[in-house]
């Protein structure tokens, strides 16, 4: 290896200066969320960050590809406590173990980093897909954590740029006009709140999953709507993250693929 690359790879940070810097670009403090999200540092390390992994959930098998990878920083879309978080058996145990023993901190950011204008979930997949002039759109919990937008492109050709993104073939419940001309964006699990995406005015919906009397409710409403998986939408946040954290703190970063299929 050559030595200008190994000592990048021996360059710490400061984790109390990265999480800061996380807090106040995500606006994490402003945000209400469900009480498992947990957003923020769930886990502290030592207190140093020499390279930071990125993975959509922060589970058992994440955390062992963090420590494959010799990250000391794992930055998670979905948390470590959205189920019971006690007692410290099993699984569990095992999974604070590897965390302790080797030395691995877990960031989480759930609403925060779908709200965001550049970094979110929202906002990565809009861009992805050639949408612009974007607005705020969906409300929940206080703000909006969605984005909408004018547009004048088919469903069909919407659902080739969805596939190309997200490297799946989308569900598609072709209820709405062949031509998507208010499109919303709200990445995840947001299929049982067709409704309200209706009542704000889109004719499109984009998601991440739903359930199946969604689609009855979808022709109901007369709405297009592509559900294109809970994970595959919202890898874009923590890539976009890990990034921004790789550039600005001159750490190395890796994103660590665990689909679920769902």
């Amino acid at each position: 290896m050559p030595r200008f690359i190994f000592d990048r790879l021996m360059k710490k940070r400061s984790l109390a200066s990265i999480v800061k810097y996380c807090d106040r670009t995500l606006a994490t403090e402003e945000f209400t969320d469900w009480p498992g999200a947990v957003n923020g540092l769930q886990v502290e390390n030592s207190g140093s960050v020499s390279k930071i992994a990125a993975a959509v959930d922060g589970s058992l098998a994440t955390i062992n590809k963090a420590i494959e990878r010799n990250a000391d920083l794992l930055i998670v879309h979905h948390g470590l406590f959205w189920g019971a978080s006690h007692p410290w058996t099993g699984k569990r145990f095992q999974m604070m173990k590897l965390l302790l023993d080797h030395n691995l901190a877990v960031y989480s950011s759930h609403l925060p980093l779908d709200a965001h204008s550049r970094l979110g979930n929202n906002a990565q997949l809009a861009k992805a897909l050639g949408l612009h002039q974007l607005k705020p759109f969906f409300f929940e919990k206080g703000q909006h954590i969605g984005l909408q937008t004018k547009a004048q492109v088919s469903r069909e050709e919407l659902e080739k740029r969805l596939a190309h993104v997200l490297h799946l073939e989308p569900r598609v419940i072709p209820a709405g006009p062949d031509i998507c001309r208010t499109i919303g964006i709200v990445t995840g699990g947001a299929g049982d709140e067709l409704k309200k995406a209706h009542e704000e005015g889109v004719d499109t919906f984009i998601t991440g999953e739903g359930r199946h009397w969604t689609y009855a409710l979808a022709e109901e409403l007369g709405m297009n709507v592509f559900y294109g998986g809970h994970y595959a939408t919202e890898t874009f946040g923590v890539k976009a993250l890990a990034g921004l954290l790789s550039e600005k703190f001159d750490l190395p970063w890796e994103f660590l693929e665990h689909p679920t299929g769902l």
